[in-house]
């Protein structure tokens, strides 16, 4: 299961990725399209500072292909091979899977990326 001190749990839940006490987003619905991109300067926990350099987060578009990749062949998985609809309809229904998760893919990635970088340390809470 998700426990604290796992990358998946810092991935799934978008908390700091060094002590996972807190979010890094502002707004924690990726649905809210206003707030996808805020983010906290830095946790209020550790003090790890999110956008370790300027435009540290181009490199999560390398990832958000990857994660769109694996949405669209789930899609593709249940559609055709499941349900058993037309190539048509199949492929509309990866096209609308994309458009109706992109919110959660762009965030996906960029929890991704930043925990390639920072691995948790249960004792990096601040005094």
């Amino acid at each position: 299961m998700l426990k604290k001190g796992s990358k998946l749990y810092s991935i799934l839940t978008g908390s700091c990725p060094k002590c996972h006490e807190e979010s890094m987003y502002t707004d924690g619905n990726p649905y809210h399209l206003g707030n996808l991109f805020k983010m906290h300067e830095r946790c209020s926990h550790c003090n790890t500072k999110y956008k370790i350099e300027p435009s540290f987060f181009y490199g999560a578009m390398y990832v958000s292909y990857a994660v769109g990749i694996a949405f669209a062949v789930a899609a593709f998985v249940i559609s055709f091979l499941f349900i058993g609809t037309s190539l048509l309809t199949t492929f509309i229904s990866i096209i609308v899977t994309l458009v109706v998760f992109m919110p959660v893919i762009i965030r996906l990635s960029r929890n991704i990326w930043i925990n390639l970088f920072i691995k948790y340390d249960p004792r990096a809470i601040k005094a």
